[in-house]
């Protein structure tokens, strides 16, 4: 099969998602507070930001930082953050740069822009805030910044990482409080742990508290599509039905990796492709809960029996765990009497570990919902050989 290197854009919820940011209605008015978008791995939404948030946003005349916190381990996030910052301020310092010439209908002057502070200087315990560096910037320029920073819930993590949130909180209020029209500062802070992500907008000893929370939309049929248009010229390509490759991208948990390797898979069949691919993305979708529910074997029994009261329960989240009938429930799984502390300290790691997720208030759902799908099947599956 050919290498396939192009990208499948969504201009429609990028624009969207951009006016929402820089042009916020009466009813919208929290986004200037701050945005996290959270969605599970490996689903596009790294390739989405990059190559059509950004650009949305771009084109509606806002500069775009992106930082990944997972880009370099050994780098602090506020390391990661003020050298984002740093270079970009040297570009609106540096005479004739690309970027003063993006924006050069604002009457920069071709000079550049001169700053009352050292920019290398900026976040040092001498140097100047972060805060006050990204004030200047959007006073001098009038420009509104949009922030964005990937995998958030790394902030977390670290005293580093939870002062980096309060500076940039106090670069939300200095900018976006001023009265009148200028320029604004929004944050957008994106992760794959829905709970931690949005935590950080509900939690009152979060610096975002108060600030809106969303969840990425996955891709849908009209990417396999796309996906299947795009292979169709390829020599002696097996390719299935749009209806069969769709439910088999669903089955996989509408991971545009998995359905590659699905339809790599599918060219060495002996059978139609629209018997071959539901058994190649069912293969596949296991293999990907495995990796997945790898972290529940440390829970033991208690964390397996926990785990399969909230896969089992409504999609739409769970609760009374620590109730008389949960509790009944867990100790006959593991053959002992289970206390409700027991549970409670359980339910706070497997959030940790990204295995469960809050929906609600006392409310609980598995993190990732093909995982879900995955485990019920099994003990489906289980439940019926048990009984032959």
């Amino acid at each position: 099969m050919s290498s396939i290197d192009d990208v499948f854009h969504r201009p429609e919820y990028a624009q969207d998602m951009a006016k929402q940011l820089l042009q916020p209605t009466a009813f919208q008015t929290n986004i200037r507070s701050g945005v996290f978008l959270s969605g599970i791995r490996r689903i596009g939404k790294t390739t989405f930001l990059k190559q059509d948030l950004i650009p949305a946003l771009e084109a509606e005349g806002a500069l775009v930082l992106y930082v990944d916190l997972w880009a370099d381990r050994s780098l602090s996030p506020s390391a990661l953050v003020h050298a984002v910052v740093q270079q970009t301020l040297e570009k609106f310092k540096t005479p004739s740069s690309g970027l003063l010439e993006r924006f050069k209908g604002l009457n920069l002057g071709v000079g550049g822009v001169s700053f009352g502070f050292q920019i290398d200087s900026i976040g040092s315990q001498e140097g100047t805030s972060l805060s006050h560096a990204l004030t200047e910037l959007i006073d001098k320029t009038g420009i509104s910044v949009v922030l964005i920073v990937d995998e958030i819930q790394q902030a977390l993590v670290t005293d580093d990482g939870t002062n980096l949130l309060h500076a940039l909180k106090a670069a939300r209020d200095s900018v976006n409080a001023k009265p009148g029209d200028h320029g604004y500062f929004l944050f957008l802070g994106t992760g794959s742990h829905k709970s931690l992500v949005t935590d950080m907008a509900t939690r009152r000893s979060q610096p975002f508290m108060g600030a809106m929370t969303t969840t990425y939309q996955p891709l849908s049929q009209d990417f396999v599509a796309w996906k299947l248009a795009q292979l169709q010229s390829t020599p002696n390509v097996i390719l299935p039905s749009l209806e069969v490759a769709f439910s088999g991208f669903q089955t996989m948990g509408n991971r545009p990796e998995e359905l590659l390797k699905a339809l790599v898979q599918l060219q060495s069949t002996n059978i139609s492709a629209d018997e071959a691919l539901p058994i190649i993305c069912g293969t596949l979708a296991s293999a990907a809960a495995d990796s997945e529910l790898h972290a529940l074997e440390e829970f033991g029994q208690l964390g397996e029996a926990l785990f399969t009261r909230i896969a089992s329960g409504s999609a739409e989240g769970v609760s009374r765990l620590y109730g008389a009938e949960s509790l009944d429930f867990f100790s006959k799984s593991v053959n002992a009497t289970v206390e409700a502390p027991q549970v409670q300290n359980l339910v706070e790691k497997m959030i940790a570990a990204n295995l469960i997720t809050r929906s609600g208030h006392g409310l609980y759902i598995v993190a990732d919902p093909f995982v879900r799908e995955v485990w019920l099947r099994r003990k489906s599956l289980g439940q019926a050989l048990a009984s032959n």
